[in-house]
């Protein structure tokens, strides 16, 4: 068996099985294998109830104490039971779960595991997220512990996993875990070896341990150790790839011609003056570098960084402007067709307004075929100065009359080759990329290798700080109440979990099960929906058009609203088991909010209250500098720390980091530079299995968007 066979060929899979792991996108054994886990469960061995600590997933052998009381608020169903031992009592709650009553009988002795939480003792209020009445002596008042949703175990079954590290998948309805991961052991079993494609003495040099021996590793680690080497080698892999595909680009691109050359023209002069706000210095110093790199003969490569709201989209305007008042097209691609038509109803406005010389048109995947075919045959002739859109501007059926400017916004969703495309379908065209993303400026120039960086260190006067806070899970009740108050207000407020469905992580909250709690703790008449990465793009699009719209009060979703929308009227903007996050993305989830006249709110809810979690979300509360915090991200994330959750993020690599890998980072850099400037021909024949693994690799520069 080797990395291309057909999933059916694995023990146990067959023609059903199959179709759940397309969903997944899996459809051979190498896809399979590259199926990392998100996170690892060490099974500590099962402590009493006097030991469990809140704020720490913990396992407890303990007896049930009566029956399970089941409650019904509006559609969910909820279960409360004790559970104790000679040592105390804690309380469990159930979502969801009707059966349970079946499951736990009194007296019966189980071993639950999950996330233990502190609560009030008092009257039960039958809410999601309520104190609850329980405690070790009754006491009116007292702090107890509780689990919610935890795994339940026999004492057998759980003796079989103890002291092992158990992997955990991203899973799609109708899987779990435990399919996943037996169906991943069968691969390894019967997997051909991976040939080797580091030369041994670079992988003395780098301490990278061997390919096939990482693989097996990832999926099957015996302590943390093993787990650090694999994840170590594995995401040399990508980088490497990353940087050699950059490093040929480079060499391609070293000097592009353009085919004509762009002149100043005094209607930008005239739209900065009569804008209603004058740019900041930042903003002035990079329009300059903008306007006398397009100025130039040679074709510009520039990347501008800058906070959410430091006035990116302007700049990208005034360059488009430029580029129109020359007689020539420029388009601007964006990662959602909810952003790409935001970007094109704001750049109409402005064209209305200034009575500026463009003529944009809007056109994405969803724009009807009828009138494609007629945006296409007016793009061909010359008729639209600026094309606004998604991926559909790279299309092959796109021809440009004389494209001279290729602007993306948020880089990062986009491959190097899909910039690439994009530039390509003129001569010589400038490209201008833009990212919010805050990127330590010393990783930026390393992973932009092919850009010139410039960056918008400074925010426009006026704009008024978001308000933070970082609390424990104790106090959702209060945030529930305060996203009610924003929302009777006229505001709206977003919910971020890091899972989409119950199961693909203990102790970890996900979007549906959540939306259902919101649903039974906030008033009736507050409209909520979901939003995650795993469904179709037309439902996704749909669901952020409504709360755009302001159809949606609350949109719980993942982290696949990062970039996307942007909604002037959501206040709100809570993260749930925020210690999971980098505290970089954390910022750009937090950038979702502040963006309209009204004062802005971010609550950071950690599931773990230590004091060293909590120190480090607390920087959140100290700055809403984007730079600060990727800065010290990049200081805080070490090699050694293997937790988190990616379901999107900085740069889509599968297992590699740019924050807690920045080392690697560098060394596969300055290596993929080595490689390709002395070799640029492939003909050595010591990267001869190098060279091989990198065509197999496919597109080495293309990220997964969301």
């Amino acid at each position: 068996m080797n990395i291309q066979t057909g999933l059916t060929s694995i023990k146990g899979v067959g023609e059903k099985t199959a179709k759940l792991f397309a969903r997944l996108h899996i459809t051979n054994v190498g896809e399979l294998l590259e199926h990392y886990p998100r996170d690892y469960e060490k099974m500590e061995a099962p402590v009493s109830v006097s030991a469990l600590m809140p704020g720490r997933v913990c396992a407890v052998k303990a007896a049930v104490i009566g029956t399970p009381q089941v409650t019904r608020v509006r559609s969910l169903v909820i279960a409360n039971v004790q559970a104790g031992d000679a040592t105390g009592l804690f309380r469990i709650t159930f979502f969801g779960m009707p059966y349970i009553r079946s499951v736990l009988k009194p007296g019966s002795v189980h071993v639950f595991r999950g996330l233990c939480q502190t609560g009030s003792t008092g009257k039960e209020k039958g809410q999601a997220g309520a104190p609850v009445s329980a405690g070790s002596r009754g006491i009116q008042g007292a702090a107890v512990i509780r689990m919610e949703q935890p795994a339940i175990f026999s004492a057998e079954d759980y003796a079989a996993v103890q002291d092992t590290l158990q992997p955990r998948y991203a899973l799609t309805k109708g899987m779990t875990n435990r399919l996943m991961t037996r169906t991943v052991r069968a691969a390894l079993e019967e997997l051909d070896c991976l040939q080797e494609f580091l030369p041994e003495e670079l992988r003395r040099e780098y301490g990278l341990i061997p390919w096939q021996e990482a693989v097996r590793k990832i999926h099957c680690p015996k302590d943390m150790q093993e787990l650090a080497d694999a994840r170590r080698r594995l995401s040399f892999n990508e980088f490497l790839s990353f940087f050699l595909g950059l490093s040929r680009l480079k060499n391609e691109n070293q000097v592009r011609r353009v085919e004509q050359v762009l002149r100043r023209v005094p209607d930008t002069d005239r739209l900065l003056e009569k804008l209603p706000y004058r740019l900041t210095g930042a903003q002035l110093k990079v329009w300059g570098q903008i306007e006398e790199d397009m100025s130039k003969e040679t074709a510009m490569n520039r990347l501008v960084q800058g906070d959410v709201g430091s006035g990116k989209t302007i700049l990208a305007f005034l360059a488009l402007l430029m580029c129109a008042a020359n007689g020539r097209q420029g388009c601007l691609m964006a990662p959602t067709e909810v952003l790409a038509a935001q970007h094109f109803e704001a750049l109409l406005k402005l064209c209305e307004e200034q009575d500026l010389c463009i003529r944009p048109v809007l056109l994405t995947g969803s724009t009807p075929a009828g009138e494609k075919k007629r945006i296409y045959q007016a793009i061909a002739d010359g008729e639209y100065h600026v094309i606004v859109g998604t991926h559909a501007l790279i299309q092959e059926k796109v021809e440009y009359r004389n494209l001279s400017l290729v602007v993306t916004d948020e880089q990062h969703r986009f491959g190097v080759r899909q910039r690439e495309c994009l530039a390509d379908k003129g001569e010589g065209t400038h490209v201008l990329v833009m990212s919010a993303t805050p990127i330590p400026r010393t990783l930026a120039i390393v992973l932009y290798g092919d850009l010139n960086v410039s960056i918008l260190d400074e925010m426009p006067v006026g704009r008024l700080p978001i308000k933070n806070c970082v609390v424990g899970t104790s106090w959702r009740p209060k945030a529930y109440s305060f996203i009610a108050e924003q929302v009777r207000s006229g505001h709206q407020a977003y919910v971020i979990c890091p899972m989409v469905e119950e199961g693909e992580m203990d102790g970890l909250e996900n979007v549906q099960d959540y939306a259902k709690k919101l649903e039974a703790a906030l008033p009736g008449e507050i409209h909520i929906a979901v939003l995650h990465g795993r469904m179709k793009s037309a439902q996704k699009n749909q669901i952020m058009e409504d709360f755009a719209a302001g159809k949606t009060d609350v949109l719980v979703s993942t982290t696949v609203i990062e970039v996307g929308i942007n909604v002037p009227n959501a206040t709100v903007m809570m993260v749930e088991n925020a210690e999971r996050f980098g505290l970089a993305q954390l910022h750009q989830l937090r950038g979702r909010v502040g963006r309209g006249s009204a004062q802005s709110y971010c609550i950071f809810i950690s599931s773990n209250e230590n004091e060293e979690v909590m120190k480090r979300l607390k920087i959140l509360n100290d700055s809403n500098d984007g730079f600060f915090i990727a800065n010290e991200d990049l200081k805080l994330r070490g090699p050694g720390d293997l937790a988190g959750v990616r379901q999107s993020g900085e740069l889509d690599f599968k297992i590699g980091d740019i924050y807690r890998d920045s080392d690697l980072l560098l060394k596969a850099s300055a290596l993929a530079e080595r490689i390709v400037s002395e070799d640029p021909e492939k003909r050595k024949p010591e990267f001869a299995s190098l060279y091989q693994w990198e065509s197999e690799n496919g597109n080495p520069v293309d990220f997964r968007s969301i």
